[in-house]
């Protein structure tokens, strides 16, 4: 449930912006006790410049409670696999990611709590499954600040939804709407899904079908309309399709059958009852000032709590 916002809407992807500022802030940003804090600042410089060019009313900070969730993997095991780092044979998968980085991960979020930004993530789903859920139960328009090409799906310019890819640290945004990806990939949000889930993504361990690049899955959507539209021309004898592409498509049918579950971002996660508007002030304004003092947050924060008008921690 949401609460606090009738206006515009920003959901982020917060991971995937994180690890942008651990990459694109030096490690010598640094606590007064040596812990590196550049993911830290660097997010919290990231918010400030969003707010300040995009002026939302509500600000959701969504999170990866499950970053490869088992529902997906039993879907498709090589969902994400090599991902996982290596662990005792015991032991739970892991994400491998920068060392310096996993310590600041908790900072960051004791921040965002005592600021009073709404920090959402939900057991057994991705920060994904999160901000389509958001995006759904929406009144407004709503801005997805990401890195993650997957969230295109949800582009929808009747409703006012859009996706804002970092190019250049937040300062420089794609703004992704349906005109752009019908220049760049020949479908609207709703065909992104299918586009991904036929070409495949290494990234995300997703096999796709064999043979069945961007450009042809492009052209197939264009052809039959979706995936269900693709399926039913194998079937079909008139349909133009060439022998390669009728019997790659017929021999991927299993993958085909489970792809849609595992690709498309779930629009039913359980949301705890958040208040989503943009805070005027810290929650928790001495909780925020021992936080500061501490991991030496300085400018990054009082930017911006200047930005959100709230008085300096």
């Amino acid at each position: 449930m949401m609460r606090g916002v009738t206006g515009r809407l920003m959901l982020l992807d917060t991971a995937s912006l994180y690890f942008r500022a651990y990459f694109g802030v030096p490690d010598s940003v640094k606590a007064p006790d040596g812990t590196p804090v550049n993911a830290v600042r660097g997010l919290l410089e990231f918010i400030d410049r969003l707010v300040k060019d995009h002026r939302p009313d509500g600000l959701v900070a969504c999170m990866d409670a499950d970053w490869r969730p088992q529902w997906r993997v039993d879907l498709i095991p090589s969902y994400k696999a090599h991902r996982v780092a290596e662990v005792r044979e015991s032991g739970p998968d892991e994400e491998e990611v920068p060392d310096t980085l996993s310590p600041q991960v908790p900072i960051i979020e004791a921040v965002l709590d005592a600021l009073g930004i709404a920090r959402v993530g939900v057991a057994g789903y991705e920060a994904d499954d999160v901000i389509g859920t958001f995006t759904g139960r929406a009144k407004g328009p709503v801005d997805i600040v990401t890195g993650d090409r997957d969230l295109y799906q949800l582009v929808d310019d009747a409703r006012g939804v859009r996706v804002l890819y970092p190019l250049k640290g937040v300062g420089t945004l794609q703004l992704t709407d349906e005109a752009w990806l019908r220049g760049k990939y020949g479908v609207d949000g709703s065909g992104y899904a299918d586009l991904a889930l036929l070409r495949g993504d290494p990234s995300d361990g997703l096999p796709g079908v064999p043979g069945i690049g961007e450009k042809t899955a492009a052209k197939l959507l264009a052809e039959f309309g979706d995936l269900a539209g693709i399926v039913a021309a194998v079937d079909d004898p008139r349909a133009k399709l060439t022998p390669s592409q009728r019997n790659r498509l017929n021999e991927a049918r299993p993958y085909l059958a489970v792809a849609p579950k595992v690709v498309e971002v779930a629009d039913d996660v359980p949301l705890p009852d958040v208040d989503t508007a943009l805070p005027r002030a810290p929650r928790d304004g001495a909780t925020l000032e021992a936080l500061a003092r501490r991991w030496g947050l300085g400018g990054s924060l009082q930017r911006l709590l200047t930005t959100l008008g709230a008085p300096r921690a």
